[in-house]
């Protein structure tokens, strides 16, 4: 458990939010969404619900699943590599890494090594401060992610007046992936996995939790439901989805780009190794699993749900 407290600083200036400004729909253009598992669905949900005329894939990286237990460096080193044969395979318009690990290690060597538009994912500290009424925020997260410089450096820039208490929780993502899988799981759980935060120091004034781990989405209703008091919940995942159809939107101005349909998923690993997560994609509208040789690239398709 960690926390930090509140600094002086001046007040955080308001903010129009970008949900209240009007956005072009790009009606054009294909999208990879990709994480190490399913939380990265939960982002390419958001885009397909804003963009129903935009093809949408989806790429999980099951050859190195889970990151939670990779190291830094491995992950740095393979990132890049990964992203790049994905892009060659799927010929995406954008990239988005929905993967709070990833971005947070990798995002600008990515971006370095290919030729299209990448957008990252970061925890949501920045909207989280702007709500918050009573100056304390929550943020869970995997372990990873709370050891990581990149949240303390965004604490430090968006956060500084406020009190941040920090909780990383790898049960979380085990329950959220059985319960998205439609498997049996102990709801006890969800209270467990979020209690440490309000039984921290000066936990009692938590208005606002950050869930800057995408799988946490999958289950913010039982999340919710289990706390023992009413906060408010809030992820990146609105924010990605915007960004990226701006990001889509710009690409369309520059050069027409081709309509076509999604519905893919690309797993670098035999899908017959990730049967529930195959199951889980075509519930999200990635029925066409392919699988890409996690070393030569080589695709071939072997699945439909």
């Amino acid at each position: 458990m960690l926390s930090t407290t509140k600094q002086p600083s001046a007040t955080m200036p308001s903010e129009k939010t970008l949900s209240s400004r009007i956005m072009p729909v790009p009606r054009a253009g294909r999208v990879l969404v990709f994480d190490s598992g399913m939380g990265g669905l939960t982002v390419a949900r958001e885009i397909m619900a804003r963009a129903p005329g935009i093809a949408v894939d989806y790429a999980a990286d099951t050859g190195f699943f889970p990151y939670g237990d990779k190291s830094d460096e491995a992950l740095r080193a393979r990132l890049p590599d990964v992203a790049e044969r994905l892009v060659a395979r799927a010929r995406p318009d954008v990239f988005v890494i929905a993967c709070n690990t990833a971005s947070t290690l990798a995002l600008e060597e990515v971006r370095a090594r290919l030729s299209i538009p990448v957008v990252g994912t970061v925890p949501a500290i920045k909207p989280a401060a702007a709500l918050s009424h009573t100056g304390t925020i929550g943020l869970l997260a995997t372990p990873g992610t709370i050891r990581r410089q990149y949240t303390a450096d965004l604490i430090r820039d968006f956060a500084r007046n406020m009190s941040v208490i920090l909780h990383g929780s790898i049960e979380l993502v085990r329950l959220a992936e059985a319960h998205a899988a439609g498997e049996p799981y102990d709801a006890g759980g969800f209270a467990d996995a979020q209690q440490p935060l309000f039984d921290a120091e000066g936990g009692d004034e938590i208005d606002t939790i950050v869930l800057a781990c995408t799988h946490f989405p999958l289950v913010r209703d039982q999340l919710a439901a289990s706390a023992p008091r009413p906060v408010r919940y809030i992820d990146s995942g609105e924010a990605i989805a915007r960004q990226t159809l701006r990001v889509l939107s710009r690409q369309i101005e520059m050069r027409p780009l081709e309509t076509g349909t999604g519905g893919r998923v690309f797993l670098t690993a035999d899908p017959g190794e990730s049967a529930r997560l195959v199951k889980v994609c075509a519930r999200f509208g990635f029925p066409d699993a392919v699988a890409v040789d996690d070393r030569s690239g080589e695709e071939s398709m072997t699945a439909r749900i």
